[in-house]
């Protein structure tokens, strides 16, 4: 079965970085295009970013362009999420998606 799982979060200060993970099992990872997507306290599902399968192509809502940057490993069957520049409003839960499949989300808080 189709399995998502991420990693990475955690408090930081406003302007630092992390990089998220999303490990990914029970398909074959290097045939398809993965999505991050977020959820901010008491806010619906936001599109943030995409890459294509073979990593020729890659995508961000404007909000995170420039300080976003989505990555893959298909030899690791992981997708990452390197988030730089961190404000406030990036707080929120993320989740690497996959069609109808999602996993558990990884916390961020942006936060002094």
């Amino acid at each position: 079965q189709v399995q998502l799982v991420e990693s990475g979060g955690g408090l930081v200060q406003p302007g630092g970085s992390l990089r998220l993970s999303c490990a990914a099992s029970g398909f074959t990872f290097s045939s398809y295009a993965m999505n991050w997507v977020r959820q901010a306290p008491g806010k619906g599902l936001e599109w943030v970013s995409s890459i294509t399968s073979g990593s020729s192509g890659t995508w961000y809502t404007d909000s995170v362009k420039g300080r976003f940057t989505v990555s893959r490993d298909n030899a690791k069957n992981t997708v990452y999420l390197q988030i730089n520049n961190l404000k406030p409003e990036d707080t929120a839960i993320y989740y690497c998606n996959l069609n109808m499949y999602w996993g558990q989300g990884t916390q961020v808080t942006v936060s002094s």
